[in-house]
C-alpha cells in the first residue's frame, strides 16, 4: 500500500490542525476514534483529513473544511463534544487546535 498526502484543494477552505499528547488510557479511545471519523466523514463540508504520530508521541490530525459552516457543525456535533470531553479527562495530556483560512495550496506525485 503506498501512503499519499491528500491531493491540494482549491482555496479558500479551512484547515483545523489538532496537535496532542496522549496519556496512558486507551480504555474506549480505538472506539471512539472510530466513531468520531465516521460523524466526521458524514460532514458534507470536510474536504479530508489526515494524521500522523511521531516516535515520541505526538500525533497531529489536520482537517480540512470548505468554509466555518462545516467546522462550525463539526464543532457543535453532539457526539464529538461528548468526545472532546472524554479526552481531555481522560486521553489527551495536552493539546493544540489551530484554525487557519488556506489561500494557496498545490501538490506534486510522481506518476508511477
Amino acid at each position: 500500500m503506498t501512503v499519499q498526502p491528500l491531493p491540494a484543494f482549491e482555496p479558500p477552505y479551512l484547515m483545523a490542525v489538532f496537535t496532542h499528547v496522549r496519556t496512558s488510557d486507551e480504555s474506549g479511545y480505538p472506539e471512539t476514534l472510530a466513531r468520531m471519523n465516521e460523524l466526521v466523514a458524514a460532514n458534507p463540508g470536510l474536504l479530508g483529513h489526515e494524521s500522523a504520530r511521531t516516535p515520541g508521541g505526538l500525533g497531529i490530525t489536520v482537517a480540512y473544511f470548505r468554509d466555518h459552516d462545516a467546522l462550525t457543525a463539526w464543532r457543535r456535533d453532539l457526539e464529538h463534544r461528548a468526545a472532546m470531553e472524554q479526552g481531555r479527562a481522560r486521553w489527551y495530556e495536552s493539546y493544540t487546535l489551530h484554525v487557519a483560512t488556506v489561500e494557496r495550496s498545490h501538490g506534486f506525485a510522481h506518476d508511477g
